[in-house]
C-alpha cells in the first residue's frame, strides 16, 4: 500500500512537471517543452495506473488531480507571476478539505 501512495506522489509531480513544460512549450512553438510534456504525462499516467492497484479510484484520482491542481495554482502565482488573491487560496483550501473528506469517508467504508 504504501508503494502505491509513492507512486501516486510521483504521478502528481510528472503531473505538475507536465503542466509546467505545457506553458514553457509556448503552444507547442517550443521543441523541448512539448517533448517533455508528453513524456512527463506519460510517466504520471503509468504511476496513477499503477497505483489504482491498491488505492480505490475516488481517492485516486481526487488526490491526483486535485493535489496537482492546487500545486499548478502555487506554481503559477509564484514562478509565472499570475495574479494571488483570496479566492486562489479560499479554493486550494476547499480542494485539501476535499481530499481529506474523500480520505475519511474511503477510510471508513473498508
Amino acid at each position: 500500500m504504501l508503494l502505491s501512495w509513492i507512486l501516486l506522489i510521483l504521478a502528481i509531480i510528472f503531473e505538475v512537471a507536465g503542466t509546467i513544460a505545457m506553458k514553457l512549450s509556448e503552444g507547442f512553438t517550443k521543441l523541448t517543452p512539448s517533448i517533455l510534456l508528453f513524456i512527463f504525462y506519460a510517466i504520471s499516467f503509468i504511476f496513477v495506473t499503477i497505483s489504482l492497484k491498491k488505492i480505490d479510484m475516488s481517492i485516486t484520482y481526487a488526490v491526483w488531480s486535485g493535489l496537482g491542481t492546487a500545486l499548478i495554482t502555487v506554481i503559477g502565482m509564484y514562478f509565472f507571476k499570475e495574479p494571488i488573491t483570496i479566492i486562489k487560496f479560499a479554493s486550494i483550501g476547499l480542494i485539501i478539505l476535499g481530499l481529506i473528506g474523500l480520505n475519511i469517508e474511503g477510510g471508513s467504508s473498508h
